[in-house]
């Protein structure tokens, strides 16, 4: 199936998946966006994503932590991945009864050392001297299960799994 074209200059839609916002459920399909490496484009994308059937069927802590999780790993792709480029993310998502399937590629920059970042906060001083960045993630491995980066290709790929209130079922 085509792409069809998704907020903030995406295209939506994809091999057997569901544009967001379409009105299959989670049996239809993954849910499947691409989008320009750009943080308003993420932000529109992001809206777009949590608008579709798939995400609005989740429990509200489960739709606020996929949020996070999401936001995070995209907005880092755009920060550091792409820093001082452009490109294109691609984010397909899959709601399994084990929990909510995220898959991320990206074409930018490897990550430092071939490997996400540890998770470990950044040191905390006194209220005046908080560091500006750092926490990401730290939410992301805390937040998610089955963290998986590898890079073939030129080709960066995250997936993880976020439980959700369908979880075990």
């Amino acid at each position: 199936m085509p792409s069809e074209p998704a907020a903030g200059g995406g295209r939506a839609g994809g091999r057997g998946g569901m544009a967001p916002g379409g009105t299959g459920g989670a049996q239809e399909g993954p849910t499947r966006i691409v989008i320009p490496s750009d943080p308003l484009a993420v932000r529109a994308a992001l809206r777009t994503l949590f608008d579709t059937l798939l995400l609005r069927t989740m429990p509200e802590d489960d739709r606020s932590t996929a949020q996070i999780v999401l936001a995070e790993a995209l907005n880092n792709i755009v920060e550091h991945a792409y820093a001082n480029s452009h490109g294109e993310i691609e984010v397909t998502l899959s709601l399994q009864p084990t929990g909510l399937d995220c898959r991320i590629v990206d074409f930018g920059h490897p990550m430092p050392g071939g490997h996400p970042p540890d998770g470990s906060l950044p040191p905390i001083g006194p209220e005046d001297t908080l560091p500006e960045g750092g926490f990401g993630w730290h939410l992301i491995r805390s937040l998610s299960r089955d963290l998986n980066y590898d890079r073939v290709d030129g080709c960066n790929r995250l997936s993880f799994r976020l439980d959700t209130g369908r979880s075990g079922a």
